[in-house]
Parts: C-alpha cells; sequence; structure tokens
C-alpha cells in the first residue's frame, strides 16, 4: 500500500497552510491585538476558536465525506445541494474571493511601489494571474510546487517578521479599547469569525484530497488520515502567525497610532523595525500569501465547475482565471461592499453544515435533520446579508432583538431549537420505521 513519507506529508501541511493563509488572514490579527491590548489572552483564544478551530472542523468533515461540498451537501438532496455548493465556490471563487487576492496584493505589497493607477493595477493583475494560473494548470504537482518550493519562502518570511514583533516589540502593551475592554472573547471570536476560513476550508477540502490521490494514495482511510494530519499542521502554523501578529498589534499601540486597519499598523510596523526594506518583506509576505490562496481557490472551481458542467480542468481554469481578472480591475473597494453581504450570509449555511456532517451518526435519517435545520439557517443567512448590505430597514425588526444578534449571531439560537426538534422528530420516526420492520 502506498505511502506518503514525512517529508510529502509535512509538504502537504505547508500547502494546505498557504492555501488558507490569505492577505486578510495577515492583516486582521494586529488590529484585534491593538485593540485588546492588555486583553489580548481571552482576544486570541476567541479568535483561534473560529479562525482556526472551524477551518479544521471543516477539514476533518470534508475529509470523512471523501473531500468534496457535493458529498457533503448529499443530505438536502441533488438540487439543493448543487445550488447551494455553485452559490460558495462562485462567492469564494471567480466572482469575490479569488480577484480580491489579486487587488489586495496590490494595495499592500506593491502600491508603495508602483503607485495607484489603473494602468499599475491591470499590469500587475494580468502577471499575478498568469503566475497563478501556471501554477493551476497541473493540480497534481501543487505539493510540490506550493508545499516545498513557495511555502517555505513564505514561512520564512513570516518567522522573520512574527518572530521580531515578538522578541523585540517596539513598545509595551498597549490599554483594551471599545468594546475589547469588556467582552474581548467574544470580539476575538467574531473577528475569527469575519476572517470566512470556514467558506474557504469548503473548497480546499477537495484540493487538498486530490493531491493526496495525486501521489498514488487510493485508501479511503489514509486519504482521511493525511487530510486530518494536514489540516492538524495548517492549524498549528495559522496559529503561530496570528499569535505573533496578535502580539505585534498589541505593542503597536504608541507606534500606529490613529491606524484604520491592519495593513497600515503593519506598514508602519515593518518600515519603523526594517527600514527601506520593510516594505519589501511586506510585499514578500502578502503576495506569496495571496497567490497560494488564489492557487487553491482556482484548482477548487475549476475541478468542481469542471465536473459539474462536464468541461475540461484546463479549459475551464484559463476562463475563470481571465474573468477573475476582469473582476479584479473593478478596486478593492467596490469588490469589498458586494462581497461581504453574500460572505455574510453563506457562513452560517457553512457553520451549520459541517456541525451536522460531524454529528451525522446520531441522525437516524440525515435529510430529516439537514433539511429543516439548513432551512431556517438560510432564512437568516439571508437577514445577515441583507443586513451586511445596509438593507436593515426591510428585515423584520424581530431578527434583532434575538439573543446574541448584536454579535451577528442571531441565528444561533433558531438554529439549535430547530436542530432539537428535528432530532427529537428524527427518532420518533426512526423508532417506528424500526417497530414495523
Amino acid at each position: 500500500m502506498t505511502r506518503l513519507k514525512g517529508l510529502d506529508l509535512l509538504a502537504l501541511g505547508f500547502m494546505t497552510f498557504a492555501l488558507f493563509l490569505g492577505a486578510g488572514n495577515i492583516i486582521f490579527p494586529p488590529s484585534a491585538g491593538m485593540a485588546a491590548g492588555e486583553n489580548i489572552a481571552p482576544a486570541a483564544i476567541g479568535f483561534l476558536l473560529t479562525g482556526v478551530g472551524l477551518p479544521l472542523l471543516t477539514v476533518v468533515a470534508l475529509a470523512r465525506v471523501g473531500g468534496g461540498l457535493p458529498m457533503l451537501t448529499t443530505p438536502l438532496g441533488r438540487w439543493a445541494g448543487i445550488a447551494l455548493a455553485v452559490a460558495v465556490y462562485l462567492a469564494i471563487g471567480p466572482l469575490f474571493a479569488t480577484p480580491r487576492t489579486a487587488v489586495a496584493s496590490f494595495e499592500i505589497g506593491m502600491q508603495p511601489f508602483v503607485g495607484n493607477s489603473p494602468m499599475a493595477l491591470l499590469v500587475y493583475t494580468a502577471v499575478y494571474f498568469a503566475a497563478v494560473l501556471f501554477l493551476s494548470l497541473n493540480p497534481g504537482r501543487l505539493v510540490d510546487r506550493v508545499g516545498k518550493f513557495i511555502t517555505p519562502v513564505l514561512i520564512v518570511a513570516l518567522i522573520v517578521l512574527g518572530g521580531v514583533a515578538v522578541f523585540a516589540p517596539v513598545g509595551e502593551v498597549g490599554p483594551a479599547t471599545g468594546a475589547y475592554r469588556s467582552e474581548p472573547l467574544v470580539q476575538g471570536f467574531l473577528q475569527g469569525y469575519l476572517t470566512m476560513d470556514a467558506l474557504g476550508a469548503l473548497v480546499f477540502g477537495i484540493v487538498i484530497t486530490n493531491a493526496i490521490r495525486a501521489r498514488g494514495i487510493t485508501n479511503d482511510g489514509l486519504i482521511t488520515r493525511y487530510c486530518v494530519i494536514a489540516g492538524i499542521i495548517a492549524a498549528v502554523a495559522l496559529s503561530l502567525v496570528y499569535l505573533s501578529f496578535f502580539y505585534l498589534g498589541a505593542t503597536s499601540h504608541a507606534l500606529a497610532a490613529g491606524a484604520e486597519n491592519g495593513g497600515q499598523i503593519l506598514t508602519t510596523y515593518v518600515n519603523q523595525t526594517f527600514g527601506s526594506t520593510g516594505s519589501l518583506l511586506l510585499a514578500v509576505v502578502i503576495i506569496l500569501a495571496c497567490m497560494t490562496t488564489a492557487v487553491g481557490l482556482l484548482t477548487a472551481c475549476g475541478e468542481f465547475f469542471g465536473d459539474l458542467l462536464k468541461v475540461p480542468y484546463r479549459a475551464v481554469v484559463i476562463v475563470l482565471a481571465v474573468f477573475s481578472l476582469a473582476v479584479s480591475n473593478q478596486g478593492l473597494t467596490q469588490l469589498i461592499s458586494v462581497s461581504v453581504p453574500v460572505l455574510v450570509g453563506l457562513y452560517p449555511l457553512a457553520i451549520v453544515l459541517v456541525a451536522l456532517s460531524l454529528a451525522n451518526r446520531f441522525w437516524l435519517s440525515q435529510s430529516r435533520v439537514f433539511v429543516p435545520v439548513m432551512a431556517v439557517t438560510l432564512v437568516f443567512g439571508i437577514a445577515d446579508g441583507m443586513g451586511a448590505a445596509g438593507w436593515s430597514a426591510y428585515v423584520p425588526g424581530y431578527f434583532g432583538k434575538l439573543p446574541f444578534a448584536a454579535q451577528s449571531l442571531g441565528w444561533l439560537v433558531p438554529v439549535l431549537v430547530t436542530l432539537v426538534l428535528a432530532a427529537i422528530i428524527d427518532r420518533v420516526l426512526g423508532s417506528r420505521q424500526t417497530a414495523a420492520a
């Protein structure tokens, strides 16, 4: 039986880490750390629960069913499952997330060197997507190209940046500000929640699984095991990055006073600490982080839509790369304004789907539990998406009065109540069928 060697397994874990680590994952922790200040410990714990824990659980859930989102949605029925999968792949792929990796890396990594002109953005995104397309055209070599070559460079740059932040901070830990004074754990939880990495994990699962199969592994048990190990390696690496960047932000109060986001905090920090080479170091980190994430997204979307539409993989990824190039030139602000409501609406569906799948052994009939619970989640996901889009006036008032609604978790209690009722009905109907048999 073919098995992965230690170095190959480590490379698979590095590849998985690189798929998840995008610009947002680097920018969120410094801003959260600065706001948390002296309450950095509970805020970081909350961030790790949702920023690392949820994606890891999603990878585990996908590994158990074979690595693909369509298999995870099987209990919903064919058409409902396809509709959810298409919505997730489009949102996390060519419509929003993939183009955003290009624009974010340009604005943070390249803009200080080349300025902010439409022509500069066009040239950069053309080169960027050409490189992403090259890496994506042969998904079987992702472990070699990303896990063994690109990710080690990214990790070295992160070690330099994060190590200096921890062992040579630019200042003392500052005071907590805003909501971090009274509820740092909750605020950290929400910041990790907003990374949207659980959605990313839904599409990366098939990339990880296929990368394992490309190494000659055919045993389902080994594939599941290697997926979980890769997820754990990625989770440990992400945790170290997040914790070091949290501390960077918490100790940058005096240096980066008035910074409006994590990107500004990082830029100020690297310029102060590394001088003129600081911008170059930050550019390397941001561009490589965004590029590896884009490769994972493009590969996953290519495999999904190629299989769904019965079109060759290479043709699909070329079309998606060109489309993403066109969308990315609309600008980051426009992309964010359109994408956030859609992603916020989809996120509760992703969380509940993964949770139900992990607990599938408790259901006598999965469809009897999945369908009503996911239907209720969909209602609240639409309400959350409308609120994020600024259309709160069209959302019934009682949605805002539910427990945890202020934290964008108003769906939690109704979904739990629906789950309990569906589980009871499932047991009653299941026992009757057994008795009749």
